[in-house]
């Protein structure tokens, strides 16, 4: 009798146990990984003056322009609409901007510069759910072509500060002063 209890005790403690650990399994890398580009760039500087967070969608074999279909409003990377904030007022892509942290959508062109938006809402999915009537300024991205594929979008800022957005053989700059 006393063995069956402990029998019965240690397969109970045995699937407490497992049940424990299998609630603290962590979930898998997603497939478009949030990233984060800011000026200035290095780790070591902590005083800011722009940052945006993204995911990062890959091309996988795909087509761009399906991914980020021409004159539609685009949520500017994957999962969530990109996030960018700005710690001091700016001029970005030649239009005055107050500090502060927008959305940035953009409408992609297969012919041309991109419109890049900076929009007053935030914590938005994708651009399902844009509205115009909340776009802070619009403005043009220069648009030029690379020979290297870029295979996850990526956003980067030069040392003059100018956003770069690229994926595929796109490259898309706003200046920022």
């Amino acid at each position: 009798m006393k063995n069956s209890i402990l029998i019965i005790a240690f397969f109970v403690i045995t699937l407490i146990s497992s049940l424990q650990l299998t609630a603290q399994n962590f979930k898998g890398l997603d497939k478009s990984p949030m990233d984060v580009a800011a000026f200035p760039n290095s780790y070591k500087i902590s005083d800011k003056i722009v940052k945006v967070i993204y995911s990062r969608p890959q091309l996988n074999g795909r087509n761009l322009v399906k991914l980020a279909p021409p004159e539609k409003v685009w949520r500017t990377g994957a999962n969530e609409a990109a996030e960018i904030t700005f710690y001091k007022d700016v001029i970005f892509g030649g239009k005055a901007l107050k500090a502060g942290t927008y959305s940035l959508f953009t409408i992609p062109s297969l012919e041309g510069d991109w419109t890049v938006i900076i929009n007053s809402a935030r914590n938005v999915w994708g651009s399902y759910y844009y509205k115009q009537d909340q776009d802070v300024i619009r403005v043009s991205g220069k648009t030029s072509k690379t020979d290297k594929n870029i295979e996850a979008f990526s956003m980067i800022f030069d040392k003059d500060m100018t956003l770069k957005m690229g994926w595929g053989k796109t490259i898309i700059s706003v200046s920022i002063e």
